[in-house]
């Protein structure tokens, strides 16, 4: 009950972010395990000065299909935050839900190619992203309002010239090379991605849910497998209230034991 609660609460909200990650199930009589599926989705109004209290709840599913999140959130519209993930679209397509894509993971793509060194394209692109991140670390905390007209006065200049650049980059390399497929990995989303511009409640990158994700992939390592998906459940219940908990600064076994 309290983990449904907390799901009502979050789809009342007008933006939330959401991610996934593997669960490990056990899957009796093949003496092996399965791969299920939590579904994080998350409230953090912090940088922008709202005052709904940060939360996330998972959800359990046996595989990664688009009707999950769709099942979900059903009742929400607003805004969701995610990844590259194309099953979030079916959620766009409802028509009560705009995507807001991830800056991170786009740049993540850069990064890994300008690591090894030798990569000019790449590692351009990152000083520009960089640039753009640079106004968010000054306006984090402002209101909504005073975000939009920054990002509109000094972030959309920066974005227009970096797409703009790309696609001159883009037709001087290789379709099949990896930094083709990075750029196009952005171009292809660019709606979602520049979403943030003209809207000061998005933030530019998904990471409020991926913090919340990692808490989650740490623990598989140390539970192996949750023992059905029943498990599974119990699993994603659990992290909701300690997750929130600590979202909210929260000791969540002084929680835990005055909820129970």
């Amino acid at each position: 009950p309290l983990r449904d609660l907390l799901l009502d609460q979050l789809r009342v909200s007008t933006k939330l972010f959401a991610d996934e990650t593997t669960a490990p199930v056990l899957d009796p009589g093949r003496g092996r395990t399965k791969t299920g599926q939590l579904w994080a989705y998350a409230r953090d109004d912090r940088p922008w000065g709202g005052t709904a209290p940060p939360a996330v709840a998972y959800v359990y599913a046996p595989d990664r299909k688009a009707e999950r999140p769709v099942e979900h959130l059903k009742g929400f519209h607003g805004i969701l935050q995610v990844d590259g993930y194309a099953g979030y679209g079916a959620l766009a397509e409802t028509g009560a839900v705009e995507l807001a894509f991830c800056w991170a993971h786009w740049r993540r793509k850069f990064y890994e190619l300008a690591k090894p060194g030798n990569a000019p394209i790449a590692s351009e692109a990152l000083a520009r992203i960089a640039a753009v991140y640079a106004i968010e670390a000054k306006i984090r905390g402002r209101d909504p309002e005073a975000r939009r007209d920054a990002r509109q006065q000094s972030s959309k200049p920066l974005v227009d010239d970096l797409r703009a650049w790309l696609d001159t980059k883009l037709a001087t390399v290789s379709g099949k090379s990896t930094i083709a497929v990075a750029i196009r990995y952005g171009t292809s989303r660019w709606p979602g991605l520049s979403r943030f511009l003209d809207d000061g409640r998005i933030e530019i990158d998904n990471n409020v849910v991926e913090r919340a994700i990692r808490p989650i992939a740490l623990n598989r390592k140390n539970a192996l497998f949750a023992g059905s998906d029943e498990g599974g459940e119990h699993w994603a219940i659990l992290a909701s209230l300690i997750e929130t908990c600590k979202l909210n600064a929260i000791n969540p076994q002084a929680y835990l034991a005055d909820i129970l």
